[in-house]
């Protein structure tokens, strides 16, 4: 018996794989059932077809319908490795990966959530009242108050002091750091 070194588990990231223009949904499932019979549901845990909502009026009637958001584009979340990589990119109907050359990009934690994929969570370790110094944007260096806080859209309402006033002013919680 052979004993294989097992590195240190990865963290599994979402990639962008391309596929045949109307075969996102085979290349899901044909990619699902490699996944399933070379039992890697570790290794390749997610794969997506996004797809949004649109409603369509046909004799008068409203009616809702499933578009893919990306047509031509499936999203695989996988821990990327050179068996992984095999599998994905000889799955019948991709054509590849999406990145540079022949090396995939994992995407970032911003752009899975503007796509909607999974959601991030966020730890913010401010809250109201809170003083906080602006560290990017046009109100770099400016020193305020927490005012608001919109956990949905990760912004915050913060007054600082401008011209002998308190201005409101809106920003991403990335642009402040809390004052200890």
């Amino acid at each position: 018996m052979a004993l294989k070194f097992m590195p240190e588990m990865q963290q599994a990231k979402w990639y962008v794989i391309h596929t045949y223009s109307g075969y996102e949904n085979k290349v899901k499932a044909n990619l699902e059932k490699a996944v399933e019979n070379r039992g890697m549901q570790d290794v390749i845990p997610e794969v997506q077809v996004p797809m949004e909502e649109h409603y369509e009026r046909k004799n008068n009637k409203l009616k809702k319908t499933l578009k893919k958001v990306f047509p031509g584009y499936v999203l695989v979340k996988m821990v990327m490795n050179d068996e992984s990589w095999y599998v994905v990119r000889n799955t019948r109907g991709v054509t590849g990966f999406v990145g540079p050359g022949s090396k995939p990009v994992p995407l970032t934690d911003e752009e899975i959530v503007n796509l909607g994929v999974e959601e991030i969570a966020i730890v913010i370790d401010f809250k109201v009242k809170d003083s906080v110094k602006v560290i990017s944007g046009p109100f770099e260096n400016f020193i305020g108050t927490i005012e608001e806080i919109n956990i949905d859209k990760h912004k915050v309402k913060v007054l600082i002091s401008m011209f002998g006033r308190e201005t409101p002013v809106e920003l991403d919680f990335v642009q402040i750091e809390k004052i200890r």
